[in-house]
């Protein structure tokens, strides 16, 4: 942007007697008009969503709302725990675990799949990938996963879908297919596609940039952690992991040796 130009918003205006959504109404043409996947469509991609954006986005979203007491909802429960009157504070502590290792890996596989779609031969480009990570020693982005073997159910019912609509031209998910087979060779064994792999071939299908991904996870994974906070009203463990991370991990140097320990204090307040 040169100097003298001045930023703009496409996205929101007021008046004293009106609120629009880039050019739509709030109350005239969206409210008990428009589903929210509709409306986040349309604020995130700046065009109206197609019926097959919103199944696939359904999809997505539902898929990474939960998975049970992950790093984010670990992080959640503790916080909440740590400070009940801040639950904005305690979603906003697990949606900081959304990243490259936990939730977030879709914007991970889907550079990989943009290159491999850019690549003038598609199976090779692939191939190099799959060996590059080997050489790593290090799971590719997309495959693989410590719960879900030997396959990640998950992943290949979002594929099924994805492959079902005929709106979709298939060039994402045809690049993921040539991925995990490279994976496959390269590794000598069948690899699991996991869901962030899956969810990375079918938010590239309705358009998603790759930089933007990782979004639709921070909204689906904000709704799972309201639901986290929750349970732990009704049912607390916020204190149960505490205790048990500190019993489990035993400390190992020279202090407490003599005279009291004065672990544990500020337990009382």
């Amino acid at each position: 942007m040169a100097q003298h130009d001045t930023p703009v918003t496409r996205l929101c205006t007021h008046t004293l007697t009106s609120l629009h959504y880039r050019d739509a109404d709030l109350v005239e043409d969206l409210l008990g008009k428009k589903t929210f996947t509709e409306v986040m469509l349309m604020q995130i991609l700046g065009r109206e969503p197609r019926a097959v954006d919103m199944r696939i986005t359904d999809v997505v979203l539902i898929v990474l709302m939960e998975h049970g007491l992950t790093p984010s909802a670990i992080a959640t429960r503790l916080i909440y725990m740590s400070a009940p009157e801040n639950l904005q504070g305690a979603v906003s502590a697990g949606l900081l675990a959304v990243g490259s290792s936990f939730v977030g890996t879709m914007e991970n596989c889907s550079q990989l799949l943009d290159r491999i779609l850019a690549a003038e031969d598609p199976d090779a480009e692939a191939l190099a990938i799959a060996r590059h990570y080997k050489g790593l020693k290090s799971p590719v982005p997309g495959f693989g996963h410590h719960l879900h073997k030997p396959v990640d159910p998950r992943a290949y019912k979002l594929l099924e879908l994805g492959r079902a609509e005929p709106d979709l031209d298939g060039r994402h998910i045809r690049a993921l297919e040539r991925l995990s087979t490279a994976v496959d060779e390269v590794a000598g064994r069948p690899i699991t596609i996991n869901a962030t792999g899956a969810v990375a071939a079918l938010l590239g299908e309705i358009g998603v940039p790759t930089a933007v991904m990782r979004g639709f996870a921070v909204i689906s994974r904000a709704a799972g952690l309201v639901a986290h906070i929750v349970e732990e009203q009704q049912s607390p463990s916020g204190r149960f992991i505490w205790d048990t991370v500190e019993h489990a991990i035993p400390y190992v140097g020279e202090g407490g040796k003599a005279g009291g320990n004065a672990a544990g204090k500020e337990r009382g307040g």
